[in-house]
């Protein structure tokens, strides 16, 4: 039985990241389903399903690494958000950051040094603020 499936999936894409998301969504979709016994999430879980099976069972290949890969990019996308206000924040507790009013370029300054000229390391250009 196992060689047979085996078999079967040889040229097959299978599973990867966006496959698993969309059992994922497919799941909460259900359990929405069975409290709200809404008929849009029993439709929405049969097609995210369908959708699932059918990019596992697929031979296309390139189209589904592709699909895959434009998950991937959207997913990071977002997570570098989340990862740039976390170190934001984290920096925040020991220095300012200001931006240059010529090219914008961020700049980190120390905190507690009172008044201050910042120089831009990009642009060169000099502005006064409070530290």
């Amino acid at each position: 039985m196992k060689e047979r499936m085996q078999r079967f999936m040889a040229g097959r894409y299978g599973n990867d990241q966006l496959n698993q998301f969309i059992f994922i969504v497919a799941i909460i979709s259900m359990v929405l389903e069975i409290i709200t016994r809404q008929s849009l999430f029993y439709t929405l879980t049969l097609v995210l399903l369908i959708l699932a099976y059918v990019r596992v069972f697929s031979r296309n290949i390139n189209k589904r690494y592709e699909e895959n890969m434009k998950f991937l990019q959207r997913k990071d996308a977002i997570l570098n958000k989340f990862r740039k206000q976390k170190y934001y924040a984290a920096q925040r507790r020991n220095y300012h950051i200001y931006t240059c009013p010529q090219c914008k370029q961020k700049i980190r300054i120390p905190k507690g040094k009172g008044k201050i000229s910042i120089t831009c390391p990009k642009c060169r250009t000099s502005f006064i603020k409070k530290s």
